[in-house]
């Protein structure tokens, strides 16, 4: 009787197994970085977006390659790859896992929104200055 109940635990326990730690790995791309990413902009103002890139080829320096992956409890979760071409020290294109483009909001100038103010006494938002080293 006692050899059936110790193979009844050796079940349970191989349901269990060991425990899995969720691993996050490379540059965290997040949607309003890449957003603000332009062709033109220059290479310091890239990694100020988005940081180092994770994987810099030594034979062609024109190319950056930004990867994330999320694994949680051993499988994965999410994955993103973002390519960024140079030429010279210019953002020439970009490929990749690219966000969908934001919707227009009435904060932003020269955008229209469905929203009308209540009243005219609502003060009326203006759009934060960009810092002089990113383009918008």
């Amino acid at each position: 009787m006692s050899l059936l109940a110790g193979c009844s635990l050796v079940e349970r326990v191989q349901k269990f197994g060991p425990y899995r730690v969720n691993v996050q790995q490379g540059n965290a791309l997040d949607a309003e970085s890449v957003a603000r990413l332009k062709p033109g902009m220059s290479r310091s103002q890239v990694r100020f977006l988005l940081g180092t890139p994770l994987v810099v080829d030594p034979f062609r320096n024109d190319r950056w390659d930004y990867v994330y992956v999320y694994y949680e409890a051993g499988s994965l979760v999410e994955q993103k790859r973002i390519s960024l071409f140079f030429e010279g020290d210019t953002l020439a294109r970009i490929e990749g896992d690219m966000p969908a483009p934001p919707a227009p909001t009435s904060d932003v100038p020269g955008t229209t929104s469905s929203v009308e103010p209540q009243s005219p006494a609502v003060p009326v938002a203006t759009p934060v200055p960009q810092s002089p080293g990113v383009q918008p």
